[in-house]
């Protein structure tokens, strides 16, 4: 069996046969003879047979465009003036001598090379959608992102560790997606918004260094840098303060930007107050940028010294700004501790959040304080967050860390409106995903094994049904 060959390497195989797999992405008919131009994820080719081939002739006349193909045949210099410039394999093309169907593509329900498809019918064949070259380019530099920085933290000492997906619902954050136990009726998991307990559970066990490119959900309205389900870059140090934490990223976002951008970062980063923001810029996240239309000019900030809480009108109590295990700067926190002040950090980039941390609470008793201020009672405490508790007694290091939000971060890196160009299979504006067609209903069966009864109107059809 031969070895495929892939199309990037062509133009250097001149004279020799070789083996090309791939999809049909344009035929062009003169005659008695058919040019078929074929696509891999490196690049076309231009592949031809004639009719003095018979058997491949016919082959090559019943094909339909994103068809997939096997191709075998010489591989010859193209006639002057006909090059294709704009394809690494442009001045080379292949005489078929083996066509092979591996399968024949149906009509299309839109055509990939359209621009103007509506979202809504590209994310309903998404599989379709995923072929354009751009949307290829964006998920092959999402993974050439990631690549960078695990090779970064490998290098920097870290260690890679998962942390479950299913878990605690807590009263703090966005709504959580929830999962009802089957063995233990009436009892729910929640999915996670974020690995944070976990991450500090893991500094008290003394790893020290971790991180995790982790999926994160959270339950709530979407645009166009939000899904339900997420990516983050969770970051976790011992024996840090907040300057370390800060001069890691830089280098890090150094890495990527001269990696995949060839552009060079200046750092370190300039450094604004919550409150020198607020009355300079009317927002925690400003744009820096000198021309506000040039997305290639990238004017990174931090923003420091957040206030530890605020009052919520929506909720009627007092939040973390942050979330409830940041370390509030201690001077302010035993004067007046809703006054607070808090070791946090945002990471800023042309007016967008791109990820944030703090130093977290490594002290019991601050912890339990920091609750009370928030309104949750020693039972509340026991209750949702009495692991934290019982582990920060057991010599809990001094730690911190940062989350980015990966899928934001690789727009902001491609330019692109909206965080659904940056994932393989992202939801729409609703939070549905219209390929697979979920959320969907359940059989009675599967409700009745988790022990849930739905409060719906009967419907015609026997799903969701009370029973």
């Amino acid at each position: 069996m031969m070895k495929r060959t892939m199309i990037e390497k062509l133009s250097s195989m001149e004279g020799k046969t070789v083996e090309i797999a791939g999809w049909v992405d344009t035929i062009r008919e003169h005659g008695k003879i058919i040019f078929l131009e074929i696509r891999d994820l490196t690049g076309k080719a231009q592949t031809l047979v004639t009719a003095k081939d018979a058997v491949n002739f016919e082959i090559a006349k019943s094909l339909t465009k994103e068809s997939c193909v096997r191709i075998k045949g010489k591989v010859n210099t193209r006639p002057k003036g006909t090059e294709n410039k704009n394809s690494s394999a442009g001045n080379v093309e292949v005489k078929i001598e083996e066509l092979e169907i591996y399968t024949k593509c149906p009509a299309l329900p839109f055509d990939i090379n359209n621009d103007e498809v509506s979202e809504e019918i590209r994310l309903k064949y998404r599989y379709l959608d995923l072929r354009r070259p751009e949307m290829q380019n964006n998920l092959i530099v999402r993974s050439k992102i990631i690549r960078i920085i695990r090779e970064f933290l490998y290098g920097e000492g870290f260690n890679e560790f998962e942390t479950p997906i299913l878990a605690k619902s807590t009263p703090e954050g966005a709504r959580d997606y929830v999962v009802p136990s089957r063995t233990q009726s009436g009892k729910f998991f929640a999915l996670p918004q974020s690995p944070q307990l976990f991450k500090q559970l893991l500094m008290v066990a003394g790893f020290e260094k971790y991180f995790q490119i982790a999926k994160c959900m959270r339950d709530e309205d979407l645009r166009s840098d939000r899904q339900p389900e997420f990516t983050q870059l969770d970051i976790e140090m011992s024996f840090v303060e907040q300057d370390d934490i800060i001069d890691l990223t830089e280098r890090l976002i150094q890495k990527i930007w001269e990696e995949i951008l060839n552009v060079k970062i200046k750092i370190p980063f300039q450094r604004i107050s919550y409150d020198e923001s607020m009355k300079k810029y009317g927002t925690d996240r400003p744009d820096l940028r000198e021309n506000k239309d040039d997305p290639n000019e990238y004017a990174f900030c931090w923003i420091t010294e957040f206030p530890a809480f605020e009052y919520s009108k929506e909720e009627n109590k007092t939040v973390a700004i942050h979330h409830p295990f940041t370390h509030p700067e201690m001077e302010s926190f035993n004067k007046n501790p809703k006054t607070a002040k808090s070791i946090a950090y945002d990471i800023v980039l042309n007016g967008t959040e791109i990820g944030g941390g703090s130093i977290r609470i490594h002290e019991e008793n601050i912890q339990a304080k920091v609750f009370e201020v928030l309104g949750i009672g020693k039972k509340e405490q026991k209750e949702k967050f009495g692991f934290l508790l019982d582990a920060l007694k057991f010599g809990a290091p001094p730690h911190g860390g940062i989350a980015w939000g990966l899928d934001r971060l690789v727009q902001s890196i491609l330019n692109v409106e909206s965080i659904r160009e940056t994932i393989a299979f992202p939801k729409n504006k609703e939070a549905k995903d219209v390929m697979l067609d979920a959320p969907s209903l359940l059989s009675n069966k599967q409700l009745k094994d988790i022990h849930i009864k739905l409060d719906i109107a009967k419907k015609k059809n026997s799903q969701n049904k009370p029973f």
